[in-house]
C-alpha cells in the first residue's frame, strides 16, 4: 500500500466517482454515436439497394458516401449535402441511359415490326410458289405419262409400219 501511494503521489488517497465520469463520457460519446449511426444507416441502406439490384453504380454510390461520411464530417460541412448531390447526380446519370435505353428499345421494337411484317409477306409469296411448284409437279407427271403412252403408240406404229413393209 505505501508503494502504490508513493509511486502515484497521492492519487489514491482522492476519491473519484465513476459514475459521473462515465456519465460525461456517454452523453458525449451519445451525440456522436446517434451521427455516426445515420451515417452508417444511409451507408447501409445503399449498399442493400446496390446487392438487391445487382447495381455497381449504387455500391460505388455507397463507397462515396462512407468516404464522405468519414473525412467529410470533419471538415465542419455538411456530409449530407455532398450525399444529395452525388445522388443527384446519380439520378441524372441513371435518366440518361434510361432515356437511351428508352430510345434504343423503340428503334429495336419498330425493327421488330417491320421484320415481322416482312416476314408475314415473304410466308405468303412462299405459300403462293410452294402451290406454283406443286401445280407444276403435278402438270410434269402428267405430261410424262402422255409422253410415255405417246411413245408406247409410235413404237407400235413403228411396228405396224415395219409389218406392213415386210408384206409388201
Amino acid at each position: 500500500k505505501q508503494i502504490l501511494e508513493e509511486s502515484t503521489a497521492g492519487a489514491v488517497s482522492q476519491t473519484y466517482s465513476l459514475l459521473q465520469q462515465e456519465e460525461k463520457s456517454t452523453v458525449g460519446s451519445a451525440l456522436r454515436t446517434r451521427a455516426d449511426l445515420a451515417n452508417a444507416e444511409v451507408v447501409t441502406i445503399v449498399k442493400r439497394l446496390a446487392k438487391e439490384n445487382k447495381s455497381t453504380q449504387l455500391a460505388q454510390l455507397a463507397s462515396r458516401i462512407e468516404a464522405i461520411m468519414r473525412f467529410g464530417a470533419g471538415a465542419g460541412e455538411d456530409p449530407f449535402a455532398k450525399v444529395k448531390a452525388l445522388i443527384m447526380d446519380l439520378i441524372a446519370t441513371l435518366e440518361r441511359d434510361a432515356q437511351g435505353e428508352a430510345t434504343e428499345k423503340a428503334y429495336c421494337d419498330e425493327q421488330l415490326a417491320k421484320t415481322e411484317e416482312k416476314k408475314g409477306e415473304l410466308g405468303f409469296d412462299i405459300s403462293k410458289l410452294t402451290a406454283k411448284i406443286d401445280q407444276a409437279v403435278a402438270k410434269s407427271t402428267d405430261l410424262k405419262a402422255q409422253v410415255q403412252e405417246l411413245q408406247s403408240e409410235l413404237a407400235k406404229l413403228a411396228k405396224e409400219q415395219a409389218d406392213m413393209d415386210q408384206l409388201r
